[in-house]
């Protein structure tokens, strides 16, 4: 069971960073929501979902950030993150 908490907060941690990251390079490129809702033809409500984090993002999903914010889909993971926080000690 605690292996799933673990899991979870993962998962969530991981989702919560890459939607910082969109939101990130977003600002960056002057861009706004309705911008990715344009060139990603997600819904720009869903994209502030993204971004805070509260929706899952499947690989799909996350290309089509990538291309829309003209970047390697590999910046999308440009952020500190500690492995070793998640790992389940007995």
């Amino acid at each position: 069971m605690l292996e799933n908490i673990v899991l979870m907060d993962f998962h969530e941690d991981l989702q919560i960073l890459i939607g910082k990251r969109i939101s990130e390079i977003r600002m960056k490129n002057n861009q706004t929501q309705q911008d990715l809702e344009f060139l990603t033809g997600i819904d720009s409500a869903e994209v502030s979902k993204y971004e805070k984090g509260k929706r899952n993002l499947t690989l799909k999903t996350m290309i089509k950030f990538a291309v829309a914010l003209q970047v390697h889909p590999k910046e999308l993971f440009d952020f500190d993150f500690d492995i070793n926080r998640y790992k389940n000690e007995e």
